[in-house]
């Protein structure tokens, strides 16, 4: 190799031992030089270098906000959001930035083991970035792992006497392995403890808890079991409960395979669910009572199945023989929903809900039980929500980001709406003035009352009573409701996924299509051959029966064939457990002599089965459509007549 090929680009001295790889780039360096001018040297696969000119580079996400100040992730000093050899960005969140120099140091600290995104904590899309983008990754542990009796102050217990007044003639710090002066540890807290001769207690004593505990319980121990342990108690009590939550990391996504939709993620957190069952007591269609009535119970437990049986004096509202049953309870839920939609809790356009303030609900902490209601009935298996305006969603999850509030997601038709509005419309600076001179309580309350010297203040007077009216003023409201959507951890989930869940809380459920209903079934077949070939039409038949339903061409709608099969009468939130499914009833055969005679009444008398418990369906196996198409019809009518309708 020639001399001047192995002269270095950078400094222009001899020994130049690193070249770009690409083939037609003749530039040699030295890897020190190579780094400080911009080269990128990968530590992967062949370690190939690159020069300025054919490095690679980062892509910026469409979606991101640039207009908000950066700060480098890794040392927190603010930092130009411009992709450059210095300045690198997550490809998973698009939200976190960093200085090469910091996530080159962070990558050296923590190793291959524990290297990811310090903002989205994504760790196989961040490494193999970075790794593409010449950051180095040593594959060992992290730098704190590696200390010598780093997690040693773990192993210590507090061992401290904090009563009143100590009895112990050899001080607050000794502790004897038993008797009178063993220090003892707050069951709850476990920071605080006492000698057993000091506090009274019994000499074999294990079980105490501090003052500031007992107080935090109201002196019952239950707060341990069950966060809503005890007899109902006020407002101020309950705040300073713990809301009730998944037994599951809620901080965390939950594991689930496929696209991570609402349905899976919803699917995941049924493991929580026992098979120990409550009882739901719903006296005629009052869903609304008997759900407040449950979470109420001193004994309440989320993770419990529901058994919901209807009553009523004249005992028409739900078949006896479908108490208790997966039906029952789905068409509980729906009812639910519709009656907190209607609930003293939401105001606004039916579908397009924000939340009212009402100080009777406040007072029986209605909030709270209504989100805690509406948790339970989409891990359970209820409908969507669906009623949610994007106002009050963007108000209980931030979602969009950050985009204020205008006067058009206010309420329609309310009095506070109305003065906001006039304001909004002032056409002229002493049109202004006098509208803000009528309202002038209502600015008093909101902390706005300012002197209005331009017509241009209107917007920022607007945005500032709006955000007062939805927020400022909402916000115990708000506040008890993202505690009752805790339950099972639902409110956790949505927060990290709020576009995904934005659907389920704002828009109402699709119509059901035949597309729809096909896809949910799964077609099982029967392996003998002669069977299988008369099963391959009536699956044609079941198609296009499922479009005759959807376009009114049969007396039987799609949700009436839904409940016949599953016993729901619309898909909920989270996917049907067990998947639905679909096999063959074929007619009893005939003996030789008989065969013919057999084939010309085998459409006679052969009707669909279902099991609503499994979601299977039996399908009659008919010569001919216009056979399964009168056999379906008069099989689900018969059915479906018999169940409540939720319309």
């Amino acid at each position: 190799m020639s001399a001047d090929v192995q002269t270095c680009c950078c400094c222009k001295k001899k020994g130049a031992c690193v070249g770009c790889n690409v083939r037609s780039c003749r530039k040699m360096f030295h890897f020190p030089c190579g780094r400080k001018h911009g080269f990128i040297s990968q530590f992967s696969g062949l370690f190939p270098s690159y020069c300025p000119d054919h490095s690679p580079s980062q892509s910026l996400c469409v979606s991101s906000d640039l207009s908000l100040p950066q700060s480098c992730s890794v040392c927190l000093d603010s930092i130009d959001p411009v992709l450059s050899y210095s300045v690198l960005k997550c490809p998973s969140c698009h939200a976190s930035w960093f200085h090469r120099d910091c996530v080159q140091r962070q990558a050296h600290s923590a190793g291959l083991f524990f290297f990811r995104c310090t903002l989205c904590n994504n760790k196989d899309g961040f490494q193999e970035e970075m790794l593409r983008m010449g950051i180095y990754i040593p594959e060992r542990d992290a730098s704190w792992e590696l200390e010598a009796n780093a997690y040693s102050e773990l192993l210590e217990v507090y061992t401290r006497c904090d009563a009143l007044a100590c009895l112990c003639n050899d001080g607050r710090t000794h502790s004897a392995k038993s008797g009178w002066f063993e220090v003892i540890r707050c069951r709850l807290c476990g920071s605080t403890g006492t000698h057993r001769k000091c506090s009274g207690l019994k000499v074999d004593t294990s079980d105490w808890a501090c003052c500031d505990c007992t107080q935090a319980t109201d002196g019952k121990a239950s707060l341990v079991t069950s966060p809503q342990g005890g007899q109902r108690r006020s407002l101020l009590s309950k705040r300073r409960l713990s809301p009730i939550v998944s037994s599951i990391s809620c901080k965390r996504p939950v594991s689930c395979g496929g696209s991570g939709s609402p349905e899976e993620i919803l699917q995941a957190l049924g493991p929580q669910l026992r098979p120990l069952s409550v009882q739901v007591e719903v006296d005629g269609d009052q869903a609304l009572s008997a759900g407040l009535d449950l979470v109420r119970r001193a004994d309440f437990d989320p993770t419990c199945s529901l058994s919901v049986r209807f009553k009523d004096d004249q005992q028409t509202t739900f078949p006896s023989s479908l108490q208790g049953s997966d039906t029952a309870r789905q068409y509980f839920l729906k009812l639910l929903v519709q009656q907190i939609q209607d609930s003293v809790v939401f105001e606004g356009p039916d579908g397009s809900k924000n939340m009212a303030l009402d100080s009777q609900a406040l007072r029986d902490d209605l909030y709270f039980d209504v989100g805690c209601l509406l948790a339970l009935s989409l891990v359970h298996g209820g409908p969507p929500v669906g009623f949610f305006s994007r106002a009050l969603y963007q108000c209980l999850f931030n979602y969009p980001p950050n985009r204020p509030l205008a006067v058009t997601h206010m309420t329609p038709d309310t009095h506070l709406t109305r003065r906001v509005s006039r304001i909004a419309e002032a056409e002229s600076l002493d049109d202004l003035k006098r509208v803000v001179a009528e309202s002038r309580e209502y600015l008093e309350l909101a902390g706005c009352d300012r002197p209005i010297s331009g017509l241009e203040e209107r917007e920022a007077l607007v945005e500032d009573l709006v955000s007062f009216t939805m927020i400022t003023r909402m916000q115990l409201p708000l506040q008890r409701f993202r505690e009752g959507l805790q339950t099972l951890g639902v409110f956790d989930q949505v927060q990290l996924f709020p576009s995904m869940f934005c659907s389920v809380f704002c828009e109402a459920a699709n119509r059901l299509s035949a597309q729809t209903v096909a896809q949910i079934f799964t077609v099982n077949f029967s392996e003998q051959e002669d069977r299988l070939s008369k099963e391959t039409p009536v699956v044609s038949f079941w198609r296009h029966f499922l479009l005759e339903c959807e376009v009114g061409r049969s007396s039987i709608s799609l949700q009436d064939l839904l409940r016949f099969s599953t016993g729901a009468e619309e898909l909920p939130a989270v996917s049907l457990l067990p998947a639905p499914s679909v096999s063959f009833l074929h007619p009893e055969e005939a003996g030789g002599g008989e065969r013919e005679a057999a084939s010309a009444r085998r459409d006679e008398g052969l009707f669909p089965q279902s099991v609503p418990a499994s979601k299977h369906l039996l399908l009659p196996v008919c010569s001919s459509y216009r056979a399964f198409k009168s056999s379906m019809e008069q099989a689900v009518s018969h059915r479906v007549h018999l169940l409540p309708s939720g319309s």
